[in-house]
Parts: structure tokens; sequence; C-alpha cells
């Protein structure tokens, strides 16, 4: 089963009223594990950012009049999303802007699966508040890095909110060799010197054939001695 949780970031808070997306950042999961696989861009949206907007992402309009267009970015987020279900956090505002700016060049609007994780935290844990910074808190997930919101950033915190949702299966966004990947297998091998090996004699495992003839069916026949 294939996920991508997708974030936006926007020039304001409606595109009805012209604001465009200025980011987009997803991140891939299957079977509820990361597969490594992200997607991240900015976009030159042609219109100057709020300035409430400015103090939550940390973009200027300079830096943004460089990039390219979500015309000219579409293409790879469409190939990356493919046919996965989509994880959004309150979906009614990002497919509102993604399928905005699809309307503005001419392309059909997303028709993937959505799960929306707001109202799924909310079920979830009974609670009315499902800000991602609360979601985050909750779950105890390092928030260190979110100086400012960023579409990918958003993305990797909202995976690890949605793992836990589902059922705890928090994960480490450093999917490569590293500090952390040395430290969790440090972890998992902690009880190694602990553990004391068995070993059968010719004697012990021919008992046992033995005694499996006797058996009808015996499901230790599936295993090699």
């Amino acid at each position: 089963m294939r996920e991508v949780v997708i974030d936006t970031e926007t020039t304001g808070l409606s595109f009805k009223s012209g604001d465009r997306i200025i980011e987009v950042g997803c991140v891939e999961l299957k079977n509820y594990i990361p597969t490594g696989k992200s997607l991240q861009f900015y976009c030159r949206p042609d219109k100057n950012i709020s300035d409430g907007a400015k103090n939550i992402v940390g973009l200027s309009d300079e830096f943004l009049k460089k990039q390219k267009s979500f015309e000219e970015n579409h293409k790879q987020m469409l190939d990356f999303i493919g046919d996965a279900t989509l994880i959004i956090h309150n979906a009614e505002f990002d497919l509102g802007f993604i399928n905005n700016e699809l309307l503005l060049i001419g392309k059909s609007p997303l028709d993937n699966k959505i799960i929306d994780t707001v109202p799924l935290a909310r079920k979830v844990l009974n609670t009315r508040i499902a800000n991602l910074d609360y979601l985050c808190r909750r779950f105890n997930i390092d928030l260190s890095d979110r100086e400012f919101h960023g579409a990918l950033l958003d993305s990797q915190l909202l995976a690890a909110v949605y793992l836990e949702l589902r059922g705890g299966k928090q994960f480490f966004m450093e999917l490569g060799e590293g500090p952390n990947a040395d430290k969790n297998n440090a972890t998992n091998n902690i009880n190694i010197e602990k553990t004391k090996e068995i070993k059968l004699s010719k004697q012990d495992i021919s008992a046992h054939k033995d005694m499996l003839k006797k058996i009808k069916n015996p499901i230790w026949n599936k295993f090699n001695y």
C-alpha cells in the first residue's frame, strides 16, 4: 500500500482571493514504512507573499522570483503522487490550493483517495486541538528544526504523526548512515551479549525426529535440522 504525505506553503490563506502555492513537499510511505523518497520544490507565484505568510514560512519575494512556476513543476508532483492515497493535514486547505493551481494550467483536479489527519487525530486522541505542533508535542516528535514552516519539513513531521495515529510506528527521518543510524543499531543489539546459544546434540535431534513420526502432520516438519 503506497501513501504520500503532502503539504503546501502559500502566499496567503485563500486561493479564491488570488493566493498561490509557493512550496510543495511530499514524503512517500509504503505499508506504513518510509521509503526515503521525497519531493520538494518552490514555485514562483507571480504575486507577493502576505506579511503574515512571510513570518510563517521565512521566504522572500526576491527568492521566489528566481524559482520555476507551478506549471513548470507540476509534472514531477503528479508523477510522484501517482495513484497513492494522500495524507494531508487539513485537506480542504491544501487540496483547494493544489486543485486551483491545476485548474489555472488546464489540468484536472486530483482524484486520489484522501486521509485528513485533522479529523483522524481528533477521533483517535479524543481532542479538539489537532494542529501539527500540538500533535508533535503529544507524540514527543522533535520540533527543534521548525523555526519556520516548510512544506517538506511539515510533511516529514506529519508522516511521523500519522504513523503514531496508525498505531505508534514513529520512524526516524535520517534513513542513511549517520549518528542516529548507529544509535538505532546499538539499541537494537543491546541484548546480544545476554543471549545464550543452545546447541542440540545429534542424539537430541534423532530422538525429536522419532517423536515426530508418531504425530500426524506435525508443524515441526517445516523446519530443517
